[in-house]
């Protein structure tokens, strides 16, 4: 038997006892060569701005999306405009944005339940995920069982489910699961994603603790034996992009690199994040071509066709390092390195207008879409196996 799994994080709506974002804007900022690299660079690194970088530009021509809070907004217009960097506001009111969500997803709920079908407002807790994970598998006992990995910082449960349901039914899915096991991790950060409900609906990292800061928290996607520490991460654990003290210093990433190195023999190996509609491939902590480039990249242009013929939307595909930004520590280059050829990160809707604030209605279009890019990359794999 063979093993592929996918491997993502959901984020969470709450509406109680959050951080609040009132005025606060995004900036999307020009960058047009290295000179405007580094005036950026000295920005961001401001620590008195406290400013949140969302997306970071990938190639001369590309933007800068940035999160500015609404007591540095002068300050970070007159630095701009003093340095000649052209910049708009894709977010007006941050905080406006987060309540129109959350009315946007009581409305739902709310017709949901009126119509006695699944409510998608269970998806706020961690434990009503789980509970669906339990009846996923108590429906299809053969097709489907729930298992658990490992255990948070803060000791929460961490679960794969070993799937799929529409086995005998869809002929391709069917060819797939006589070759393949799927696992689905769910909740990758499960700390995280209970902090994104209570507390700051943008939070990324873990909720470790630091010794010797008291800033918390290391960013999972820099946190594995890949590159570690390398470009594109910070020794800093203020930053969002802190790698941590070592690698795999963070139990969510250990429990899953325990879980694959203990099943062993996975084939592929798929992240999901947001936001740029992108879907990359190794490397990301080096430019270096990998091995299996010209491959994956086959594949991946597949996937992004069979993905927009759905709705139209489009996908870059390339490198992380090149397509992106320059990323170490990442678990896709990990999983590459240990011998998983078919390694490949999907960043989903949209590119920027909402960026990961993006309405619930869009939540199972875009589901839809990403289901069709994930299968032809199985299939690639059911039919390659090595």
């Amino acid at each position: 038997m063979k093993w592929i799994l996918f491997f993502g994080a959901l984020i969470g709506l709450s509406i109680c006892g959050r951080e609040k974002f009132f005025g606060d804007q995004v900036f999307r900022i020009n960058v047009r060569n290295g000179d405007e690299i580094s005036k950026l660079s000295q920005l961001v690194n401001s620590d008195n701005l406290k400013l949140n970088v969302w997306k970071s530009p990938s190639t001369f021509g590309h933007p800068m999306d940035v999160l500015v809070p609404s007591v540095s907004l002068q300050l970070v217009k007159s630095f701009l405009k003093s340095r000649g960097l052209e910049y708009s506001v894709t977010i007006e009111d941050l905080q406006a944005l987060l309540d129109n969500e959350d009315e946007e997803m009581q409305h739902n709920e709310g017709q949901e339940r009126s119509n006695n079908s699944f409510n998608y407002g269970a998806y706020h807790s961690l434990e009503a995920i789980y509970r669906e994970m339990d009846s996923i598998a108590g429906d299809f006992p053969e097709l489907a069982s729930r298992v658990k990995i490992g255990h948070s910082f803060e000791n929460r449960p961490m679960y794969v489910l070993k799937i799929v349901s529409d086995h005998g039914k869809d002929p391709a899915i069917t060819s797939i699961l006589e070759k393949m096991d799927i696992f689905l991790l769910p909740v990758a950060n499960p700390d995280g994603y209970v902090y994104t409900q209570t507390q700051n609906r943008l939070w990324r990292k873990t909720r470790s603790h630091n010794p010797g800061s008291p800033c918390v928290g290391t960013d999972p996607n820099r946190n594995w034996n890949a590159g570690f520490a390398g470009e594109g991460a910070s020794d800093n654990p203020c930053s969002e992009v802190y790698h941590g003290h070592h690698a795999n210093s963070e139990v969510e990433v250990k429990s899953v690199v325990d879980f694959i190195q203990e099943h062993g023999n996975f084939k592929c190996f798929i992240d999901l994040h947001s936001y740029s509609q992108l879907l990359m491939y190794p490397y990301g902590y080096m430019v270096k071509k990998a091995p299996d480039a010209d491959e994956l990249d086959k594949v991946a242009r597949c996937a992004a066709k069979a993905l927009a013929s759905l709705s139209g939307t489009t996908y870059q595909v390339g490198p992380i390092c090149t397509t992106v930004y320059p990323a170490s520590g990442s678990s896709v280059d990990w999983a590459y390195d240990n011998g998983i050829k078919y390694a490949f990160t999907f960043e989903l809707r949209d590119t920027g207008h909402y960026g990961f604030l993006l309405p619930a209605n869009q939540i199972i279009p875009t589901a839809e879409e990403t289901w069709l890019g994930l299968k032809t990359i199985m299939e690639h794999v059911r039919d390659n196996l090595y």
